[in-house]
């Protein structure tokens, strides 16, 4: 059956149906062949040459994540910051680049010391305000506007259309970081982006045991190929046993953010009249800042990410994350198990993240269980 006349659950637990035809087998091989043979004419007539751009262990995955957000082609790379920072460095010296005050950090911090120094012009703004937005953007001079939805670890919204609008009227491209979302909640090529890129690590595996990325793009143009190149000549490329494992994640990638994105509604409904807590910072809130945007621009719920700004502040916050016994204090997201992470210490001195907030990843567990672990440790634990 077609792919395109089955709905993207279907798409994705089948991972578009694909079967060996030598074989027979219905999941995928690992291709560990870092060389193809010529044909005797010096020819490739297989399409593949070396491995570094030619590995057929992506060509699934790639194929499903294409399918899924409906792009014109798909790359997978070693890890999201390779992923992330090509998008950058397809620039040039001298260009005008547009981000997020509220980002990933890792991203931040890179953009902030090593793309200034080679060059780009960055500027961070609060890209949830549209005319702070329009007036940063420099037409003809701001090539790329890269945002964060939701983004991490505030989970503000940034309308992703009214952006894409505003990035093309001064001629610049859009570049989604759709990690929380995934296409199971937001497909950002149908809402006018040209790029999106997925911290792969994260929901697309989902298991805790792969470091990937990957970019989407709208149009296979110059651009496009200016980003395969780069892929290849920087060696920024994934292996072939994590391509497999990157697949066979995606395969549950529907049941696994339905489920986390039901959960983290309902631990967000529960503590958000909660004594202990100042504030919790999740989209599906309908107080939330950009709840009105989340509900038109995502479909299904609103991601399994959400943080608590615990009332008595920075130490308080730091002691119920040692007192939980159920969720586990580690760093990423996206996982099957439930994740607690005070994540000002993480970033240290320059974050702008409140120094009282804990960012929760919502995993598969009982959602009643989740909140009495974190009842039990915002009471002083037992």
């Amino acid at each position: 059956m077609d792919p395109k006349q089955i709905k993207p659950a279907s798409a994705a637990a089948q991972a578009l149906g694909w079967v060996d035809e030598k074989t027979r087998a219905v999941s995928p091989a690992i291709h560990t062949s870092t060389t193809y043979l010529r044909d005797e004419d010096n020819q490739y007539r297989s399409g593949r040459g070396y491995i570094r751009a030619d590995n057929p262990s992506f060509d699934q995955a790639e194929a499903l994540l294409n399918h899924l957000e409906q792009g014109s082609g798909a790359m997978l790379f070693g890890s999201g910051m390779a992923a992330a920072t090509a998008v950058f460095l397809a620039l040039k010296p001298g260009d005008h680049v547009v981000a997020p005050k509220v980002m990933y950090w890792g991203l931040r911090s890179w953009l902030q010391g090593f793309a200034k120094d080679w060059g780009l012009d960055v500027e961070l703004v609060d890209t949830t305000d549209q005319a702070a937005l329009a007036k940063a953007l420099r037409p003809g001079k701001t090539k790329l506007v890269w945002i964060e939805t939701p983004a991490n670890p505030t989970w503000v919204i940034t309308d992703i259309a009214a952006t894409a609008r505003l990035a093309h009227q001064a001629g610049a491209r859009l570049a989604v970081d759709s990690t929380v979302a995934t296409p199971v909640l937001t497909r950002p090529l149908t809402l006018g982006a040209d790029l999106v890129m997925h911290a792969a690590t994260k929901y697309l595996n989902g298991h805790s045991d792969v470091i990937a990325g990957a970019l989407v793009t709208a149009k296979d143009d110059d651009g496009w190929k200016r980003l395969k190149a780069i892929r290849h000549d920087m060696g920024a490329v994934l292996g072939s046993f994590e391509a497999w494992l990157l697949l066979r994640g995606m395969r549950t990638l529907f049941v696994r953010v339905s489920a986390a994105s039901r959960g983290a509604q309902q631990i967000a409904e529960h503590f958000a009249k909660h004594p202990k807590i100042t504030a919790v910072l999740y989209p599906g809130l309908p107080a939330a800042q950009g709840h009105a945007v989340a509900a038109r621009e995502m479909s299904g719920g609103f991601g399994g990410m959400l943080s608590l700004r615990v009332k008595a502040g920075e130490a308080a916050a730091i002691a119920v994350a040692a007192k939980v016994r159920l969720w586990k204090r580690a760093t990423s997201l996206g996982g099957v198990e439930s994740l607690i992470e005070h994540r000002a210490s993480v970033e240290g001195p320059t974050s702008p993240v409140p120094a009282d907030l804990l960012r929760l990843s919502v995993g598969l567990e009982d959602a009643g269980d989740l909140i009495a672990d974190l009842e039990q440790a915002l009471a002083g634990g037992s």
